[in-house]
């Protein structure tokens, strides 16, 4: 099973893959992490995989003349080329669970085919994945950005064609942003995006056919992160099971999560329901007896890594 983690620069890709990695972690799951950015050299984990040990963008910006974005397709397109290097390395993990961190660039996902191919191959090797599009919470603030970014993650929705959860990251820091046009709710259900319209001086018969499409065809909506928070760390988990299949353990920690005051409580209840019945599968989907959010907490040492 895996999470595909996509989406802008900025967004807190690399800052998800760590906190989710130690929140599966804390259920018991064996978790790796596959850096499949090439232009990420500050990695707060350690990578099971780092594509920068099969090529150096700096060199091929260096050797082919290229800038940043020309030099990521380039290095992604010789990696689906030799995309034996990583699936070898891929069956040598002793893992259930895979978080790969991709680039930001916007055009590896909606011009270009090699990322889509390169995912083909990982369902021939049998992964289970799903597609986490991240967009930083700030584009609340812009109705236009926000518009614009989820018009992106519909386009890498279609383009990756997997199952897609997406998130709508940093909401612990929207208080520094100033007020919403509207309350939160409104961004993260996408129910009604044509009252936007109104918020734009021009283009708004363009605007409202945009929001029409996305709001008739229910193709977006969006969880909100605070990767510190391990309730909202939860939610997105269990969604990304549900989507990937990995649904059994998930959604038992989400149910005790949202009923009980703490997962010692939670662990105390789920055990002593269990019927005789069920006693050997449940088991095979146990969870570790101790307080999970407590020891995320101690545990975490994140900071944003991007602003």
């Amino acid at each position: 099973f895996g999470q595909v983690v996509v989406g802008p620069p900025g967004a807190g890709k690399t800052t998800y893959c760590y906190g989710m990695k130690m929140f599966i972690q804390e259920l018991g799951r064996k978790c790796a992490i596959v850096n499949l950015d090439f232009a990420n050299d500050q990695l707060p984990y350690v990578a099971a995989i780092d594509v920068r040990d099969f090529i150096c963008l700096e060199k091929v910006m260096e050797d082919h003349a290229l800038g940043p974005n020309g030099g990521l397709v380039y290095c992604m397109e010789l990696l689906l080329e030799n995309s034996s290097w990583l699936e070898e390395r891929l069956e040598a993990l002793d893992v259930i669970y895979v978080l790969f961190d991709f680039p930001g660039q916007v055009e590896l996902y909606t011009h270009h085919l090699c990322v889509q191919k390169l995912l083909e191959s990982l369902l021939q090797l049998d992964y289970r994945l799903c597609s986490v599009y991240l967009i930083d919470s700030v584009y609340c603030c812009d109705p236009a950005t926000f518009i614009s970014a989820v018009l992106l993650v519909a386009a890498a929705m279609l383009r990756l064609s997997l199952p897609h959860v997406s998130v709508l990251s940093k909401v612990d820091l929207l208080s520094q942003y100033g007020s919403l046009p509207f309350s939160l709710d409104f961004f993260t259900d996408m129910t009604d995006l044509s009252r936007l319209v109104r918020l734009f001086s021009k283009y708004q018969a363009m605007t409202l056919g945009l929001c029409e499409i996305l709001s008739d065809l229910s193709l977006v909506s969006f969880l909100p992160l605070n990767i510190d928070d391990v309730q909202t760390v939860g939610r997105v988990l269990a969604a990304i099971d549900r989507a990937n299949g990995y649904s059994f353990a998930s959604v038992e920690t989400q149910r005790f999560l949202s009923t009980h005051s703490n997962i010692e409580d939670a662990t105390r209840t789920y055990q002593s329901s269990i019927s005789s019945s069920r006693e050997s599968l449940d088991h095979m989907f146990s969870l570790a007896a101790q307080d999970l959010e407590t020891t995320y907490s101690r545990s975490l040492e994140i900071q944003e890594k991007y602003s």
